[in-house]
């Protein structure tokens, strides 16, 4: 087990007062079989906020939040203490399925509704013959399900570039196939496309990836940031995450917070502001390992 402090700052600082405003939150981290959540909280200024907690509909962590009272600068800040272990990928005989056989038992398998829904398109990521034919190299006959996972997973990794400028988070996917460059929300949305154009069940993961400094020079506060990852389903096994950006299957160094069909489902902070006019904005992400 891996013991880490998560801390994720959202600033918002506008030009002319807020008078009334309401936000979605997603900055709880989830409880899962190798991952515990020892403790979490969130704190916003002005303290005014009225902040109330519950589930969404994927069993996400979500909080929403009302001011009533005129605001020029909006601070949430999530606070996480998880301990994670490498989730166990054990693959056997009965996990060699073929993809062709993984999207049989999709179409037929009345006991798969709740992972079928992942199969059909969402506001940020729809079926498209050209995801289709990006994937097809990988998904040839027959292959085993989770060694085609593994190389699209490998190939997306290789063959675009990363690049923070070159996106955001309105950019269609025809363009981040078109030109191969994108950030890590890219990448995992471009790979549950994938899938779902073939007929597979995916789904968007958000979190957080611990990460490290350059040899020779400290850790930055404040540097780190949240990532995004996609998960596929094998009928025998579950859901199986495959990291795109980074080209692996995440370890006990991915942080889970929540997951749905894409960005808009689990977008971290969102929401309608009356007044405020202009705004900046700054993200600050601290992912601590404790020894």
């Amino acid at each position: 087990m891996r013991r880490y402090r998560v801390s994720h700052t959202t600033r918002y600082v506008y030009e002319s007062p807020v008078l009334h405003a309401t936000h979605t939150l997603h900055l709880e981290p989830r409880s899962l079989p190798h991952q515990r959540v020892l403790e979490s909280r969130i704190t916003i200024t002005p303290s005014e906020a009225a902040l109330q907690g519950g589930r969404d509909y994927f069993g996400n962590g979500r909080h929403f939040v009302e001011i009533l009272t005129p605001h020029d600068v909006l601070e949430v800040k999530s606070e996480s203490r998880i301990e994670v272990a490498p989730p166990q990928l054990e693959l056997t005989p009965a996990t060699r399925l073929s993809w062709e056989k993984v999207r049989e038992q999709l179409e037929r398998d009345r006991g798969l509704l709740a992972a079928r829904e992942f199969c059909f398109d969402s506001p940020l990521v729809r079926s498209h013959r050209r995801l289709a034919e990006y994937a097809a190299p990988t998904f040839t006959p027959g292959r085993p399900f989770v060694d085609a996972i593994g190389e699209l997973s490998e190939r997306i990794f290789s063959e675009f570039k990363y690049e923070p400028e070159a996106t955001d988070v309105s950019t269609p996917l025809a363009q981040v196939l078109r030109e191969r460059r994108g950030v890590c929300q890219d990448f995992a949305q471009l790979a549950v496309g994938c899938l779902r154009s073939l007929g597979l069940a995916g789904r968007y993961v958000s979190g957080y990836l611990e990460t490290e400094p350059p040899k020779g020079r400290p850790k930055l506060v404040g540097a780190d940031a949240s990532h995004a990852w996609a998960s596929a389903f094998l009928p025998t096994l579950g859901w199986v995450d495959f990291d795109p950006t980074n080209a692996i299957f995440p370890g006990e160094r991915h942080l889970t917070l929540a997951w749905g069909r894409d960005f808009s489902d689990v977008s971290p902070l969102c929401g309608i502001v009356l007044g405020g006019g202009d705004h900046s904005l700054a993200v600050a992400v601290d992912v601590t390992h404790e020894e």
